[in-house]
């Protein structure tokens, strides 16, 4: 009997969310480009899981410091090929932010309206991370904590910001760039790192790479909009290329192997961003294209779609909290001793096995920060006319085609 309670349970539960899945299938326009949405769902995930993999908080005593298991083993460096998935969301950005520019041109919307409106959506999550861990960061200090965990804690909580004054600096000068040719972009990385490697230029001119790092994917999706890339050729084009470049730069020319930046190495390919790492984002790029007709196909399945959705609605409160939850369970783990693969240096294998069996914990603590702030993060829904409320997961966006100068709907 207790096996038919749980079988009827089971059933049930499938039933309610097939029901929800179909329900947001059927609310989705049919002209919705859902592999746009795919591919934002899939670099949020690949930053969240990366962070998640190569970050490690070591209790040495009285006091928490950062490492990362490719200090030790930096043979695992395709992890971070794997996970470091900003150019895909830079390529979306660009093509998305462009598309909804130009639909604002032609509705007569005012550029101050339209930008006000895409960075409310960035900054007013932003407000609650910085109070919350504005009161951490005091009631630690107040009760004696160490300072270097501390600064280490709030770093790793903060640390997402500078990615969201990036694509808030290229989302404000969209106007500017929704005709720059990527290969500009792509020539001031590769002569600022020829400067600094090459010609001995001092280090901080690097920095100049963060702007226009970033700018080679987001322009790359102006482009998208403009049909450009529309073709299996372009894609196959940035695959190839990227792919070639990228390992000349580390076969030859010494760019680390590492996608992300390692403790107490002397080069970081992302902080700031290398000739290395552009080339990669190119490479992604490129399959992020190749692959858009085979999302296209597979959103069609209202699970999968239904699951790419709730990722959307949630992207900022799961990139802005990620962190926070890793840390919360750091700490509270802290009660029971040190716990491996939570606390321990990540110098080998077991450490690997066993930060993959905290990654559902992680997720679990996530899971809570999304539920305490989501409804401040999101607002309330507007209402249509009638009192019924306008959907906030479902907005239209167009596969892109030369032909695609028309006014469009609201994008996400």
């Amino acid at each position: 009997m207790g096996h038919g309670i749980r079988h009827g349970i089971g059933h049930g539960i499938r039933h309610a969310i097939g029901n929800g899945a179909d329900r947001i299938d059927a609310a989705t326009p049919a002209d919705r480009d859902r592999a746009v949405d795919a591919l934002r769902a899939f670099a949020i995930l690949g930053v969240v899981l990366g962070h998640w993999l190569v970050t490690a908080l070591v209790a040495d005593g009285g006091t928490l410091h950062a490492a990362s298991p490719l200090q030790h083993m930096p043979w695992l460096a395709p992890i971070s090929w794997a996970f470091q998935t900003l150019a895909v969301f830079f390529l979306v950005g660009g093509h998305v932010a462009t598309r909804s520019y130009t639909a604002a041109r032609a509705k007569g919307t005012p550029y101050r309206r339209w930008l006000t409106a895409r960075l409310s959506r960035l900054f007013k999550p932003v407000a609650a991370v910085l109070v919350l861990w504005t009161i951490a960061a005091t009631a630690l200090f107040l009760s004696g904590a160490d300072f270097d965990t501390i600064h280490t804690l709030v770093k790793l909580a903060l640390s997402p910001l500078w990615f969201l004054l990036v694509f808030a600096a290229l989302t404000a000068a969209t106007p500017l760039l929704t005709r720059l040719n990527p290969l500009w972009p792509l020539a001031v990385v590769l002569h600022v790192d020829l400067l600094r490697f090459g010609l001995g230029a001092p280090q901080s001119l690097g920095w100049v790479n963060l702007a226009a790092g970033w700018l080679v994917p987001y322009t790359l999706g102006a482009a998208w909009t403009r049909g450009e890339l529309d073709r299996p050729r372009a894609g196959w084009v940035l695959f190839i290329g990227g792919t070639t470049a990228t390992a000349a730069l580390v076969a030859w020319a010494h760019y680390p192997a590492s996608m992300v930046g390692v403790p107490g190495s002397a080069i970081s390919n992302l902080n700031p961003p290398t000739l290395a790492a552009v080339a990669f984002g190119l490479a992604q790029c490129g399959l992020a294209l190749l692959l858009r007709d085979r999302l296209r196909r597979t959103m069609r399945r209202p699970l999968a779609w239904a699951a790419v959705a709730f990722v959307n609605l949630s992207a900022m409160t799961i990139f802005l909290w990620h962190q926070t939850a890793m840390m919360a369970t750091t700490a509270t783990g802290l009660l029971a001793g040190r716990l491996p693969g939570l606390h321990t240096s990540p110098d080998g294998l077991g450490w690997v096995a066993f930060r993959l069996a905290w990654l559902p914990v992680f997720a679990l603590a996530l899971t809570v920060c999304w539920a305490a702030f989501r409804a401040y993060e999101h607002g309330r829904p507007a209402e249509r006319p009638g009192g019924r409320r306008r959907s906030r997961v479902i907005r239209a966006h167009r596969p892109s085609s030369r032909r695609a100068a028309a006014p469009q709907r609201r994008h996400v």
